[in-house]
């Protein structure tokens, strides 16, 4: 996906809950270049206007599955603290 539908797809898929700035998505696109994360080709849109395509490395599916690891320790601890048994 390109940057807007990048965006777009956060936005539908958290159900409207999830919006990303482009002064925060681009930067961090960029820093994941940067870090090897995310591979990014020139390409066209479906209006035929000029975008780069993100597209997630080896290295970036790996840190990817991290991230989410401890997020979903992190979810589970917290979820511990406010919902007792």
């Amino acid at each position: 996906m390109h940057g807007f539908e990048i965006a777009e797809s956060i936005l539908e898929t958290s159900g409207a809950v999830l919006q990303v700035e482009e002064g925060s998505l681009y930067p961090a696109l960029q820093r994941l270049l940067v870090k090897g994360l995310l591979v990014g080709d020139w390409g066209k849109t479906r209006d035929n206007r000029r975008a780069r395509y993100y597209n997630l490395t080896a290295a970036g599916r790996k840190q990817l599955n991290a991230e989410v690891k401890e997020y979903v320790r992190v979810n589970h601890a917290i979820a511990r603290i406010v919902l007792p048994a």
